[in-house]
């Protein structure tokens, strides 16, 4: 499943070799844009210690919020499945939205109409400049691999997310699901 060239929906593995990289280390980032000027994703996989009524308290409810990327870091952001229910929200593929109305969530969420499963919070994104994505790529920095979860992946838990696509991965990959984080600790 894996591709050279990325698209808008796919996702980017970290390779193993960018350890180190307190951003991206044992990351996986859904792309919610890609094109001639750049790309701009979220880091799926690394939860931060906030859930959103810590951020915003007229929201009464603990979703977890998620390191979206190094940039921006103070502007929130979501990803959802709920487009019949979230106004303004633009399609990235396979029934996932990215934005919309955030009025409305908050009310959707008083109301309990929506659940941590239809939505994922982010500080942050990450973004590429023209051609930086595709730099790192011959630099074997990520794999790019398609979004077999679909909108499904909102839900992936995010603890056993890297390991298993390094096992998804085979071959080489697979040796690196069961290391730690850091090799100095082995």
């Amino acid at each position: 499943m894996t591709t050279t060239k990325p698209k808008k929906g796919d996702l980017l593995i970290a390779e193993p070799s960018i350890i180190g990289d307190i951003s991206f280390n044992r990351s996986i980032v859904l792309l919610t844009d890609y094109n001639k000027e750049g790309a701009i994703g979220f880091i799926l996989n690394k939860p931060l210690n906030y859930s959103i009524s810590d951020l915003i308290p007229q929201i009464d409810a603990s979703f977890d919020v998620y390191n979206g990327g190094p940039v921006e870091q103070d502007n929130l952001y979501f990803i959802h499945k709920r487009p019949d229910l979230i106004p303004n929200s633009v399609e990235i593929s396979l029934g996932i939205f990215w934005g919309g109305d955030f009025n409305i969530v908050a009310d959707l969420i008083a109301n309990n109409q929506i659940t941590a499963n239809d939505i994922k919070f982010f500080l942050g994104y990450s973004g590429w400049d023209s051609n930086q994505l595709e730099t790192e790529l011959k630099s074997n920095a990520w794999v790019v691999t398609k979004n077999t979860y679909k909108k499904d992946i909102i839900e992936k838990s995010y603890e056993t997310f890297w390991k298993e696509k390094m096992i998804e991965l085979g071959e080489d990959y697979s040796i690196w699901s069961n290391a730690p984080e850091n090799p100095s600790y082995n």
